[in-house]
């Protein structure tokens, strides 16, 4: 994954997204460090979020420059201000919030993409979103 990150060319007008496995050995090795834009994903308890902040430190280490969450299977207001006010401790920046949703649990047991099982699920509305966010 280092070789493959590191040969994409530099300000190029081309965008990569890679999903990495979850928890700090892809930073920890150096793979992502040639990544210009990372998102922390991180759930509204305190075990993903500490993991969150601990990859936000690493990924600063390396240099990557912009560095934000994305706040995922938030279930409530309470559990997004939760995500909020420790992002807020930590200096995370917040790149989106995105509600917990039942129609990915079924479109997993189903073996099918949730945007081809559920295309208006507000999951993927919220995706969506920063998608658009990206891409502008």
């Amino acid at each position: 994954m280092r070789g493959v990150l590191g040969g994409l060319v530099a300000g190029s007008s081309r965008m990569t997204i890679v999903d990495l496995e979850a928890g700090l050995e892809h930073l920890s090795r150096g793979t992502a460090r040639h990544v210009e834009t990372l998102f922390v994903v991180g759930e509204p308890y305190f075990k993903s979020l500490e993991t969150a902040s601990r990859s936000f430190s690493l990924a600063k280490d390396l240099g990557i420059a912009n560095v934000r969450m994305i706040a995922n299977k938030v279930r409530s207001a309470r559990d997004e201000a939760t995500v909020r006010e420790f992002a807020g401790r930590h200096n995370l920046p917040i790149a989106a919030v995105v509600p917990y949703d039942d129609a990915v649990v079924a479109a997993d047991e189903r073996g099918t993409a949730l945007i081809e099982y559920q295309p208006a699920a507000p999951s993927v509305a919220a995706i969506r979103r920063l998608a658009d966010e990206l891409l502008t």
